[in-house]
């Protein structure tokens, strides 16, 4: 791979991170920490995620526990649950938190299923945009003559093969978390 690629590269890296995070939000009808990731708790003024306030373990495949280092956090951790778009609703035994998630229907495994896709999308969407940034940079480049028009055409083929590998990856993540969404 080219040098000029490569920065373009790290970023579509990072993008398919962004989604690999935005599908592990996405609960799949069993307990995953994952689902806290995005719930942040006031801790002295500021907000944090509940992982740096909290243990969290699965005592069993459909129980999260919470349990806070500091027991004052317990009350703001269950409303931040609440608050949160997770629709389970935390039962608070005075010293742990324990998120229990029942079993998908139907009709919720099809709304995860179009979450997962929004999230596909938008971050092939984010990726199409860095390769739309990195056309215009070699365009810029070819201008001000510091690159051939062979060279550009080589960035630029380079630039859509990098593009569709990660676009495919997407749609590999995407398929993975539909079938496991769909599994009973």
């Amino acid at each position: 791979m080219n040098a000029q690629c490569k920065p373009y590269d790290e970023k579509m890296k990072k993008t398919i991170e962004v989604v690999k995070a935005d599908f592990a939000s996405v609960r799949a009808g069993r307990a995953n920490a994952g689902v806290l990731d995005r719930i942040q708790v006031e801790y002295y003024g500021t907000p944090t995620p509940i992982q740096q306030v909290a243990s969290i373990s699965t005592p069993d495949p459909r129980t999260l526990a919470i349990q806070p280092w500091d027991a004052s956090l317990l009350r703001e951790i269950e409303r931040a649950i609440q608050c949160s778009d997770l629709g389970i609703n935390p039962q608070n035994d005075g010293r742990v938190i324990r998120l229990s998630f029942p079993q998908l229907t139907e009709e919720r495994r099809m709304d995860l299923t179009k979450q997962v896709r929004k999230y596909a999308e938008s971050g092939k969407v984010a990726i199409r945009n860095i390769r739309r940034d990195a056309m215009e940079h070699f365009k810029d480049l070819k201008k001000k003559s510091e690159i051939t028009e062979d060279e550009q055409k080589d960035l630029e083929k380079q630039l859509q093969d990098l593009t569709d590998k990660h676009c495919k990856d997407i749609d590999n993540l995407s398929a993975e978390k539909e079938q496991e969404l769909m599994a009973v």
